[in-house]
C-alpha cells in the first residue's frame, strides 16, 4: 500500500540507510509504501540499498549525507527539496562510537562523537522540520541506546554521553514542534547484533551483556525496526517524547 496524504507519496530519509539498524528500517519503510532516501556516508553502499529496495518493489534512492558536516546535511536536504518537495519521515541512524577508558578519552574522539551522535541529529532534525511545518504533518525518530539511560559498560564516556544528550534532544524537539503536527521520538536499543557491536563487543562482553538480559540475548535489527515502524505511524499521532526502550 502506497504511503500517501492528499499531496502524494510520502517520503521518509534514513540516515546512516546503508547498514545495520538502518537498513532493516529502510526496508521496512519501503514495503510500507513510503518513498525511502537511503541517506548515508557510504554512498556506495546507499546505493546498493536502494537499489535492492527497488528490485523487491519499492521506491528508494540513495543521498551521499556525511551528518557530522553542517554543508553536508544541507546540501542533501536541498537536493531533498528540490526533488521531492517534502520530507515528512526522518529517521536518524546515522552514528558512531568507539570505547577508551574515562581516564584516558580523548578529547578528540569526544568532540567527534558528540558532533555526529547528537550535532548530526540535530541539523538533520532542523532541516526535515522545516519541510514537516509546511504540510503540518510529520514523524522524527532517533535511534537512541540503552547506553544514554544507564551505564552499560566500561569505555562508553563518549558514546553514552552523546545518547543521553539525544534523548533530551528528542524532548526538546516534541515540546516544540508539537503545534505543527510533528512528533520526535527515540528508540533506545540494547545490545544489537550489528555490522558496530561485532567490532565494538568481545564475547567476553557479549557473554557477560546477554547474561544481564531477562531475555539471555542480543536483539535483532528487525526488531529495532519494527518499534521505529510504529513511532512513524499514524497510529503514532498522540505519542511523542518519549524514549523506548528496546532491550530485552
Amino acid at each position: 500500500m502506497q504511503q500517501k496524504d492528499h499531496g502524494g507519496q510520502r517520503v521518509a530519509l534514513v540516515t546512516g540507510g546503508a547498514k545495520g539498524i538502518g537498513a532493516e528500517v529502510c526496508e521496512r519503510l519501503a514495503a510500507a509504501g513510503f518513498n525511502v532516501l537511503v541517506a548515508d556516508l557510504d554512498l556506495a553502499s546507499a546505493q546498493s540499498t536502494a537499489a535492492r529496495l527497488c528490485d523487491a518493489g519499492g521506491k528508494a534512492a540513495a543521498i551521499e549525507l556525511d551528518v557530522g558536516r553542517a554543508e553536508s546535511v544541507s546540501a542533501a536536504f536541498t537536493r531533498v527539496e528540490a526533488d521531492h518537495g517534502r520530507c515528512d519521515v526522518l529517521v536518524n541512524c546515522a552514528g558512531i562510537a568507539k570505547l577508551f577508558a574515562f581516564v584516558e578519552f580523548p578529547l578528540e574522539n569526544f568532540l567527534a562523537t558528540m558532533n555526529v551522535n547528537v550535532t548530526g541529529t540535530l541539523l538533520c532534525a532542523q532541516h526535515a522540520a522545516r519541510l514537516m511545518i509546511k504540510r503540518r504533518w510529520g514523524r522524527i525518530v532517533n535511534v537512541a541506546s540503552v547506553a544514554g539511560m544507564r551505564a552499560v559498560g566500561k569505555g562508553r564516556t563518549a558514546y553514552g554521553t552523546s545518547k543521553g544528550a539525544v534523548i533530551a534532544l528528542t524532548r526538546q524537539m516534541a515540546v516544540e514542534l508539537a503545534e505543527y503536527g510533528i512528533t520526535a521520538n527515540a528508540v533506545a536499543p540494547g545490545p544489537v547484533d550489528t555490522p558496530m557491536t561485532r567490532v565494538l563487543h568481545t564475547e567476553q562482553f557479549r557473554k557477560e551483556y546477554s547474561s544481564a538480559i531477562p531475555m539471555n540475548r542480543y536483539g535483532s535489527t528487525a526488531e529495532i525496526a519494527a518499534a521505529v515502524m510504529y513511532l512513524v505511524s499514524d497510529e503514532a499521532s498522540y505519542t511523542t517524547g518519549i524514549a523506548m526502550p528496546v532491550d530485552g
